[in-house]
């Protein structure tokens, strides 16, 4: 397939030209890709520079379309988004930032968001991505571990910092009246053309995302110049898009998803990135707008699509040619219901934060019900059996390190002691257990640790517990999932009171309204019982028999929706 923009892309972006051109010549042609393919490894890479900059220039094909709920829309040509970079770029460096420095980025789905993107790693400062979701007690984990000089936030968002400390420049984007912080605005007035101060080394770091762990605080996963924005050139090839497409991923500004999905892929195959937002889902609303705007590709996680088959699909004249999932395997319903209605195939994919798409079902393979695919190009997977640590035909995912993946994450920064522990023996280990058949195909099975997932957020238990036991009422807490039909699972605690406490209506009101008040809303505990909590002989709390018991149901159970 002949790109748009065959020249401008020299030095340090040929070899990924090649790689990725590779890869949309043999977009539905699996063996030929994963056996041919392999990832360009140069010693200097700067995406927005060498590669966006380069089919950016005097191209006025659209690069973000933006759709607002109520109808108005924002339209940017690569070539803008270029010449927009470059001033906020310029503007950011007048303001003190330099290479290295840390920056907090807190916007919804908004230009300036790409636009601090692109103009951040041009000046090769470190991105933390954080969700407008986030509240001062997280805000103070990212700047304090995250050692954050800089905050790009909206303005509605500036009070939730009034409390979090630091020596850090303040930035607002729409407008401030607040002391203390700059208005992003004023960047519309800088120097479009950008020169850097010094060249990017490949492995120079760009973004640490903060991720759920289960017995401690949020990891901060890094990724370097190469790792994400030359890694997802797999995730490219599993959505199988193209030069010219109109991509619709469904993501929140944050989480490793929306770059994985809204930045990276689809630039990388020079296509427009679409958004359209909204504050409650609209099934027939979205359906009207991917009809109106042409959506050729469409990723979106199980909640959505969960939520889309209750609508009527035919509703949607032209649906898009590539429609994908990731986030925890759909169930067969949902895929018939789409196909039946659409005439097209959900395609499963599996990664993770520390890594672009690991397993995948690319276009034009057949594909097994359950399974997420097969690995993907660039990719040596290997199953660990659990005990043994031996190769096995079940078992923790695992990456061999003896042919490193360019899309795996330099490791976990400031934590020496986890990153061995993850890379140990020669392998990096996902902490997920999958099955392989007789054909490569791999079917996940569940997480090794006690992490679960709610409405594609990633919750981690012991974070929850430490917060009810904040609480004066709460002596103990275990945190498990509960089934629940919408958004796969919820929160759940089970709670041992403190002495003085009596268990019922008015201590689960309260216990709620703590939840609600000290949690960012995707995790707040939904559903609460007081009981004694089974134990090991050693103490530890057996989550395993909490589990159990949860899915079988309680009848003394207490719903947050139930007393508020």
């Amino acid at each position: 397939m002949r790109a748009t923009n065959p020249t401008g892309t020299t030095g340090p972006a040929s070899g990924f030209r090649a790689a990725r051109d590779f890869l949309l010549a043999h977009r539905e042609d699996y063996e030929t890709a994963r056996e041919g393919f392999t990832w360009p490894r140069p010693e200097e890479f700067n995406w927005a520079l060498d590669w966006f900059d380069a089919i950016a220039r005097d191209n006025e094909r659209t690069a973000l379309w933006i759709v607002e709920e109520d109808g108005t829309e924002a339209r940017l040509s690569f070539d803008a988004l270029r010449r927009r970079s470059g001033r906020v770029a310029n503007w950011l460096r007048g303001k003190g930032v330099r290479a290295g420095d840390r920056l907090v980025v807190m916007l919804g789905n908004q230009t300036e968001l790409w636009e601090t993107a692109l103009a951040a790693m041009k000046l090769r400062a470190v991105v933390i991505p954080a969700t407008p979701l986030l509240g001062a007690a997280d805000l103070t984990d990212r700047i304090e571990r995250g050692r954050a000089a800089h905050v790009i936030v909206r303005a509605e968002d500036t009070g939730k910092f009034a409390g979090v400390p630091g020596d850090y420049t303040r930035i607002a984007v729409g407008g401030t009246g607040e002391p203390g912080w700059l208005a992003y605005e004023e960047s519309a007035g800088a120097e479009e053309n950008f020169t850097p101060d010094g060249p990017t080394r490949a492995d120079d770091p760009l973004l640490l995302y903060f991720t759920s762990g289960t017995t401690a605080r949020p990891k901060l996963v890094e990724h370097t110049h190469t790792s994400y924005p030359i890694g997802h050139l797999t995730t490219m090839y599993w959505i199988g898009l193209r030069p010219g497409d109109v991509h619709l991923n469904i993501s929140s500004p944050g989480w490793a998803k929306h770059a994985w999905s809204n930045l990276f892929a689809p630039w990388n195959a020079e296509a427009t990135v679409f958004v359209h937002n909204y504050t409650r889902f609209d099934p027939a609303r979205l359906m009207a707008e991917m009809d109106r705007c042409g959506v050729t590709s469409f990723c979106a996680p199980p909640t959505v699509w969960r939520m889309l088959i209750q609508a009527d699909l035919t509703a949607l004249r032209t649906p898009p040619r590539e429609v994908v999932a990731a986030g925890e395997p759909l169930n067969p319903e949902v895929i018939e219901a789409v196909r039946r209605a659409w005439g097209v195939t959900i395609r499963d994919g599996f990664g993770q934060t520390e890594t672009s798409v690991q397993v995948a079902n690319p276009p034009g393979q057949p594909l097994k019900t359950g399974s997420m695919g097969r690995p993907s190009p660039g990719f040596s997977v290997v199953l660990l059996d659990p005990h043994t640590g031996e190769p096995a035909d079940e078992g923790e995912i695992a990456l061999d390190l003896a042919e490193r993946p360019v899309g795996l994450m330099t490791g976990y920064a400031g934590d020496p002691e986890r990153t061995a522990e993850a890379m140990a023996g020669g392998y990096y280990r996902t902490g997920d257990i999958g099955a392989r058949d007789a054909d490569g195909y791999i079917t996940y099975i569940g997480r090794a640790d006690d992490v679960f997932k709610s409405s594609d957020y990633k919750i981690s238990p012991f974070e929850l517990e430490s917060a009810l036991l904040e609480h004066e009422a709460v002596a103990e807490a275990a945190v498990v999932p509960a089934p629940d039909p919408l958004r796969l699972s919820v929160p759940k605690a089970y709670v041992v009171l403190a002495e003085g406490w009596e268990p019922g209506p008015d201590t689960a009101k309260a216990l709620f309204a703590h939840s609600r008040a000290v949690l960012a809303p995707y995790k707040r505990v939904r559903r609460l019982e007081f009981a004694e909590l089974p134990k090991t002989v050693s103490g530890k709390i057996r989550r395993i028999e909490l589990r159990e018991r949860t899915a079988l149901g309680s009848g003394d159970e207490y719903r947050e929706e139930d007393h508020r």
